[in-house]
């Protein structure tokens, strides 16, 4: 395989002259009277009209409006809020987005979690989104603090279920407002009060019901922890048993983890399984959740070390975060995060952007910044990562109060784009010349598993080495990335070998796949292998 370590990334913000200029309010710029302006918004990037080009969704705080934005081609991106029936002004505050096929007729869907009413969009064969939260049994208790959301398959039927996420109870009129007890204070000063002091919510999973949900919380088991503060949600089949399991990242409380138990319920076995606490047995405040192959990537507050939690096997893990390189960077605070591979040498490298919840930390003048730049690790293949952030380029330097970033190829030519939600700003739009590896881009499409294919495992062998992953809904801070999976080849020319387990739990297996395309492929009848072309 290419050895990447020669190649020097240079990411540069193209959001302005791509027609990404519009602002996005997210609370106060200079205080913070309460907590729901300090967790921000996600986005997403989606193909919403089926053109093969990735459109991007941004989502707002109160006085602005969530916008979904078509791309053009060229990089040019053209705001079609209003055209697709999406503009929807609310006082309310959205929060996550995450992205399914739930009926599936051919058209990615959204689900749009709120601090208030969630709301599910349908997609109209590519046209326009109807809201159908009512008719779906969707629209429930509008107090709810709603944050990161998942569609998954969790007992195989083919329809895909829903998984949503709850941070905590909030109440602006009896909150307390800063200053106003011990948890409303950071290094001296009256900020924002929460989460610690505020009352827990619980999860919620919906259960697909042919096009109408069903809260099924607490007969599976979701309802149950209820004492954690939820953000990131990540789904997938972490002990490699053909059952989508459920990650939660929680903040200043022990993160979950929901092991599917195949007869429609869920255990909570993130303690017996390494992922709950950081090495040290310390409850994290954890914001956004990836994962790539057999690591998990979750972002944290400042003071904290970022935590990569490495998979030993059937869902056992380990904290290596230390050992990987990754524990020096401890005075940002994290939230969106990603697994890409910006050179194509065929090993993920890792994305992260940053922002303080507290605009007050400027007064401190020290070296915490409400706006703060992003990370950039490259992997050396051999489990360690290092920061090349300062050899990143532009757009990494800049800096954001940042929250949800989404990852994509938006002109399908083998380079990875950053799509970032920042707060009070426009979104960023990281994009950079194609790195010199080879690539492959794979599109899938469920026929007795769902349409969306959300739940596949692929795995692809090319130059003697093989990369795994996922098709997910929701994951890294509250936001969607493109639902297709993206893998660097390095030097090789072809992918020998491709496998996939659809959730159906057919297999297939596509030998010698030129490389430098996106290639779709529909689920079989039954499991099959192609021979070479």
């Amino acid at each position: 395989m290419l050895c990447g370590a020669g190649f020097r990334p240079d990411f540069r913000n193209i959001a302005a002259q791509a027609g990404l200029t519009a602002k996005f309010p997210n609370g106060g710029d200079t205080n913070k009277q309460f907590i729901v302006e300090t967790t921000g918004s996600g986005i997403a990037l989606i193909d919403y009209d089926n053109d093969g080009l990735l459109d991007l969704f941004v989502l707002s705080g109160p006085g602005g409006m969530s916008r979904m934005y078509h791309n053009l081609g060229h990089d040019r991106f053209e705001d079609v809020t209003e055209k697709l029936g999406l503009n929807q002004r609310t006082d309310q505050w959205a929060q996550g987005v995450c992205a399914g096929d739930y009926d599936n007729d051919g058209f990615t869907d959204l689900f749009v979690t709120y601090w208030g009413r969630n709301i599910l969009y349908r997609n109209r064969d590519g046209r326009r989104f109807e809201d159908v939260t009512r008719a779906a049994g969707l629209d429930e208790d509008r107090t709810r603090y709603n944050t990161g959301c998942a569609f998954l398959d969790y007992d195989r039927d083919g329809k895909l279920d829903l998984f949503v996420a709850n941070y905590l109870k909030f109440d602006p009129h009896s909150t307390p407002k800063p200053g106003e007890n011990p948890y409303c204070f950071y290094r001296g000063l009256a900020v924002a009060c929460g989460p610690r002091g505020l009352p827990f919510d619980r999860n919620i999973l919906y259960h697909n019901e042919g096009g109408h949900f069903r809260d099924v919380s607490k007969e599976s088991g979701i309802a149950a922890p209820n004492g954690n503060y939820g953000l990131g949600v990540l789904v997938g089949d972490f002990n490699a048993d053909g059952w989508p399991d459920i990650y939660v990242a929680c903040d200043q409380t022990p993160s979950i983890l929901y092991i599917n138990k195949h007869d429609g319920t869920f255990e909570d076995e993130a303690l017996l399984r390494g992922v709950a606490f950081d090495e040290n047995g310390r409850a994290l405040s954890g914001m956004g959740v990836v994962a790539a192959g057999g690591e998990m990537f979750r972002s944290n507050f400042s003071d904290e070390r970022e935590t990569l939690y490495r998979n030993r096997g059937r869902g056992e893990f380990e904290d290596v975060t230390r050992a990987a390189g990754l524990g020096n960077n401890t005075r940002y605070v994290g939230w969106g995060c990603g697994f890409l591979d910006f050179d194509n040498d065929g090993w993920k490298d890792l994305v992260l952007v940053n922002g303080h919840v507290f605009p007050e930390v400027e007064r401190l003048k020290t070296d915490l910044h409400f706006r703060e730049r992003a990370i950039l690790y490259r992997s050396d293949g051999a489990g360690k990562y290092a920061d090349v952030s300062l050899d990143g380029g532009p757009a990494v330097a800049e800096l954001h109060a940042a929250r949800g970033l989404a990852l994509g190829d938006i002109d399908n030519e083998g380079a990875v784009e950053i799509a970032v939600n920042n707060q009070n700003e426009a979104p960023s739009l990281w994009k950079q010349s194609p790195p010199p590896g080879n690539w492959i881009t794979v599109q899938l499409e469920g026929t007795r598993s769902n349409r969306s294919a959300i739940g596949a495992r692929v795995s692809v062998t090319a130059g003697g080495h093989m990369q795994v992953d996922e098709v997910r809904s929701g994951g890294s801070y509250l936001s969607q990335s493109d639902l297709r999976l993206h893998f660097g080849l390095g030097e090789a020319k072809k992918v020998n070998r491709l496998e996939i387990r659809w959730p159906s739990g057919v297999d297939q297996v596509v030998a010698e796949l030129a490389a430098n395309q996106v290639t779709r492929l529909k689920e079989p009848p039954q499991s099959r292998s192609v021979p070479p072309r």
